[in-house]
């Protein structure tokens, strides 16, 4: 043939554009194919017993390797004693020899695929798991600090101070002025027997005054400036805001009569809650430590003085009171905080990431780094909880190594699910 060079471009014009779109998509898809083998298995020669290049005819199982059982590879959990058709699906039984894994509970994973799942693996570590609790809290009154104002005998209001709800108030400051006319009588008879000397009779008088709800303090003034004195102040007995007054100019008092209620301010209450799973951690008198929005940078110190006896259905929470100091009165009831508890012994425990365990809902469950590339899951007890740490009661020894992050890849990757489900039936544990 002697095809000038534009005789043979003028052949390839003559073939079909639509075949050379189809000559090119089935080269793009076998690279495709061929990059996706080589990147599963890191360029490694092909393993014949891999899931992904095994042979399913029957003929190709090796007759010096005496196979623990067949199964499906779709199927894991389900064995067969011999080879054939899977029941499942249109596919060849496949063998598992006692040199894979998986025979005891375990995997075998290739290093190439470990280092492509980017597993996490994390030391079973002995020592003490003392984590600060973190919560948020409202600032509120504390209810130990109260003062209820009563009136101790019948009378009238006759001024008040200018006070209101809220109002914040030093030890001693006046509330309201109450006139007792029953007083008078009683005591103009108290100076007669003042000015006869008896101190017998005198005293006899100031026992009287006395039972009638009049303060000593008052006694004392009338019986110095022998003036009587039938209008009484009645003052605020603590330091502290108002939380109700219920007396205006003019009202008709009866004995007994609450007249305000002031809540102390010296120091007061900072209310958490705390998760159920800390819970188990807290103590009466823990050191806390509170930050507040209004104060930045500043730490108020304080100790936890109640473990309120209920949790919290809704919430699965435990309410913790904290006394604080205020003695500048910064601290203002309704104020946010966030705080942090110290909790935790000087007892070594042994404690694992807390995202290392699998919770089935049966049990508990870690995926164990063995030696050779084998991963095998092991039941444990786990105890408390702290600083993404959790402290594991059985199961585990110091040193062993555990998979942190990465198992639901594992899971995916080399037939995990086959190996747990076959854990779940040996029925080790409720």
């Amino acid at each position: 043939m002697n095809d000038t060079p534009r005789t043979f471009r003028s052949r390839i014009q003559k073939v079909p554009v639509l075949a050379w779109i189809s000559l090119l998509i089935a080269a793009a898809l076998s690279g495709a194919a061929t990059g996706y083998w080589f990147a599963r298995h890191g360029g490694e020669p092909a393993d014949p017993m891999h899931p992904a290049v095994q042979t399913t005819s029957a003929a190709a199982v090796s007759s010096d390797r005496p196979a623990l059982y067949w199964y499906d590879p779709m199927v894991p959990n389900q064995h067969f004693d011999k080879p054939g058709k899977s029941p499942f699906m249109d596919m060849q039984l496949l063998p598992k020899y006692a040199d894979e894994g998986g025979a005891g509970g375990d995997v075998r994973i290739s290093p190439n695929i470990i280092q492509n799942l980017g597993l996490r693996i994390a030391p079973v570590q002995l020592g003490r798991l003392s984590q600060p609790i973190e919560a948020v809290g409202n600032i509120v009154f504390n209810q130990r600090d109260v003062a209820i104002i009563q009136s101790r005998t019948s009378g009238f209001v006759s001024r008040v101070y200018g006070r209101a709800p809220a109002d914040v108030l030093h030890q001693g400051a006046p509330l309201v002025d109450l006139l007792v006319p029953q007083w008078a009588g009683a005591q103009a008879e108290f100076l007669a027997l003042v000015r006869s000397g008896d101190r017998e009779l005198i005293d006899a008088g100031r026992q009287r005054l006395l039972l009638l709800g009049m303060p000593a303090d008052l006694i004392n003034h009338v019986e110095a400036s022998h003036q009587q004195q039938p209008t009484v102040t009645i003052v605020a007995p603590i330091g502290g805001a108002i939380e109700s007054l219920e007396v205006r100019a003019g009202m008709t008092i009866s004995a007994g009569a609450t007249l305000a209620r002031v809540n102390g301010l010296d120091t007061v209450w900072l209310e958490a809650a705390i998760p159920e799973a800390q819970s188990g951690l807290l103590t009466l008198g823990q050191p806390v430590a509170a930050r507040l929005a209004a104060y930045p940078g500043e730490t108020f110190k304080g100790r936890v003085t109640s473990i309120l006896p209920q949790t919290s259905v809704e919430t699965r929470t435990t309410r913790v009171r904290v006394e604080l100091p205020n003695p500048n009165l910064r601290l203002r009831p309704g104020m946010f905080a966030q705080l942090q508890l110290q909790a935790g012994d000087d007892t070594p425990r042994l404690w694992v990431p807390t995202e290392s365990i699998i919770r089935t809902g049966q049990r508990n469950l870690i995926i164990v780094a063995a030696e050779a590339n084998r991963f095998e899951p092991t039941e444990v007890q786990i105890g408390a909880e702290a600083g993404g740490r959790t402290v594991i009661l059985s199961g585990l020894e110091a040193g062993q190594k555990v998979v942190a992050s990465g198992q639901f890849l594992i899971d995916s990757e080399a037939s995990l699910q086959g190996v747990l489900a076959r854990f779940e039936q040996r029925g080790t544990g409720p």
